[in-house]
């Protein structure tokens, strides 16, 4: 396809996909009765203008900032294209989030009108109009009362208003970075940010045709992640989302809405994986046997294709093991899921490869909220387990040395591209931290391209830390794989300075309290995590999952155990599910350094 036919704006990319798509469906959300109610592409290309018409009314005009705090849902897609036919900047927030951080983004973005999701979040907010100098009405979506959006899209029906075309380099949103550490930075990502990231992330997917491409929406679009790979991508694949009601009911969103495709990150896969060898366990017998037959045929069959042999008696396992364990998965996530995009963190390896063997391939992908998200992707074209994949149309990765380890030759990742951001939004001097006087963008990434051109990750920069030896420890893929362990629901590693790492852990109080009925143990979290023998079970068990995988030095030797969990509420997590390591630290600071002086 020529880049002339691929538009450059957001505004086109809607507008192509209701002309073209106009009675298929687009969003489906779920009703009282608990089955989806589906909106066709027209209609929502009807609200949106109404809605655009509606703020132009208000005098919205360009570069005019408007806001949301919503989760996924039709309004939040409406918001957005109608902000972007006025030439406006759009500027969404997450509903999980502390009340100062949004009085800080809608301050420091200059919005003017701000939509938000319920009542309850109304009253947080409705005084924002008297303390924030842009700020002139807020709107309800949900609810009743005299500002409400249906009411504005109802008044731009009576006054219609054209869409502009923005320009490519015209900024169409502000991505506001949670971070681990500091306050939030707006990114500035432009039309053709997006236009072209979704365009060369789609052709990497070519199997994802309209009749093909269905999504349950997991992810924020609140994130560049969502909503380039997600909503974007999917509209102008002329596909259908279905947004999930809560994280606790996805397993039966997935069966009514049967995805095709899933945008995710890799804990929605790990806690599947750990859930069925769970069950297997529990449930013993033929089950598990049939289970674990079809895990090892499935490895065996790998290792003999490798070297261009294969078994009868091999196959046949698989075979028996696919049809009566293997569809019982693929059925249970909905029956058509042809794989996912996995970004974020690292799959790990062993996983990714189990959902390959099951028929759902996950696909690691590699990128950050300053390059739309996109860098690099794995796909059904060509892919590498245990890397991020290639980069993506028109985007180059280099490697930069000086700031890498010789002996694993890596260095800081950056990148060049057309999805490379602005900058940050009123912040000039972090904009020239990142942005290389070349155009690029300097990730704080550490990595290394193979032969075959594909990115492998080794570390994040501002991140590592060197203990008192003077080795290096690379604290997140530490983290990740202790979350893997049964026990465990989050980790944070510390050892900066130190002769050896602490492990924070946050213990999964679920399959803890399974342990401690089967063994007649009091329920209560915090009597448990009094228990000397269940601290012994957790660390050991993360212990042994870390040797073979890990050096010595790098396995924790001291664990520090928390009956509170890292979350958003106690802002402890960013809103991609990462610690903020800043604010543990200061938390538990007390806690880890007795842990030292022991």
């Amino acid at each position: 396809m020529s880049q002339s036919n691929e538009p450059g704006n957001l505004v086109t990319f809607l507008e192509r996909s209701v002309a073209k798509y106009a009675d298929r469906p687009l969003f489906g959300t779920k009703n009282s009765q608990g089955e989806y109610e589906w909106i066709t592409y027209a209609q929502v290309g009807r609200r949106v203008d109404n809605l655009r018409a509606g703020l132009a009314g208000l005098g919205v005009g360009k570069d005019d900032t408007v806001g949301m705090i919503a989760n996924n849902r039709t309004e939040w897609a409406i918001g957005a294209f109608a902000t972007y036919g006025l030439g406006g900047r759009w500027v969404p927030m997450y509903e999980s989030e502390l009340l100062h951080v949004w009085k800080y983004i809608i301050t420091d973005s200059s919005i003017k009108i701000l939509f938000v999701a319920n009542p309850a979040i109304y009253e947080q907010v409705k005084d924002f109009v008297n303390e924030i100098p842009t700020l002139e009405k807020i709107f309800l979506i949900d609810g009743t009362g005299v500002n409400r959006m249906a009411m504005l899209e109802a008044d731009g029906e009576k006054n219609p208003v054209p869409p502009i075309k923005p320009r490519p380099n015209d900024i169409a949103a502000l991505i506001y970075t949670s971070g681990t550490t500091g306050d939030p930075k707006g990114v500035l990502l432009s039309h053709g940010n997006f236009s072209s990231n979704s365009h060369a992330g789609r052709k990497m997917y070519p199997e994802l045709t309209a009749n093909e491409a269905v999504s349950l929406s997991v992810l924020p679009w609140a994130h560049s992640y969502g909503q380039t790979a997600e909503l974007y991508t999917m509209i102008y694949l002329g596909g259908s989302m279905g947004f999930i009601e809560g994280v606790k009911t996805i397993a039966g969103d997935m069966a009514k809405v049967k995805p095709t495709w899933l945008i995710a990150v890799p804990r929605i896969f790990n806690k599947i994986y750990d859930g069925l060898w769970s069950k297997m366990n529990e449930t013993g017998g033929l089950p598990r046997k049939l289970f674990v037959m079809g895990v090892e045929s499935a490895k065996k069959r790998r290792e003999l294709a490798a070297k261009g042999k294969s078994d009868f008696i091999t196959n046949l396992k698989f075979k028996i093991a696919d049809r009566i364990v293997f569809q019982k998965i693929r059925s249970g996530l909905g029956g058509r899921l042809m794989g996912s995009m996995t970004g974020s963190a690292m799959m790990n390896p062993e996983i990714a490869q189990f959902f390959f063997d099951v028929g759902i391939p996950l696909y690691d992908c590699y990128g950050m909220s300053e390059t739309s998200p996109a860098i690099t992707m794995n796909s059904s074209l060509d892919y590498k387990l245990g890397t991020v994949g290639k980069p993506i149309e028109k985007v180059r990765v280099v490697i930069d040395k000086s700031l890498g380890d010789k002996n694993l030759g890596d260095g800081e990742i950056v990148v060049y591209g057309p999805n490379v951001m602005k900058g940050y939004h009123n912040k000039p001097e972090q904009t020239r931290e990142v942005i290389t006087e070349d155009g690029g963008m300097r990730t704080g990434d550490r990595g290394r391209l193979d032969e075959d051109g594909f990115l492998h990750i080794t570390g994040r920069i501002k991140e590592q830390f060197k203990l008192e030896n003077g080795k290096f420890v690379f604290p997140s893929a530490l983290e990740e794989d202790i979350c893997l362990v049964p026990y465990v629901e989050n980790a944070m590693i510390y050892g900066d300075g130190r002769a050896y790492n602490v492990c924070l852990v946050v213990p999964d109080f679920l399959a803890l309290g399974k342990y401690a009925k089967k063994n007649n143990l009091p329920s209560d979290p915090e009597k448990l995590l009094e228990m000397e023998d269940i601290k012994e079970l957790i660390g050991g068990e993360i212990v042994k999952f870390l040797q073979g995988k890990y050096g010595g030095y790098e396995i924790p030797k001291k664990f520090i155990y928390l009956a509170e969990g890292f979350s958003l509420e106690n802002g402890t997590l960013t809103q991609t599910m990462k610690v903020k390591r800043r604010v543990v630290l200061e938390r538990y600071q007390g806690e880890i350094d007795a842990k030292y002086k022991k």
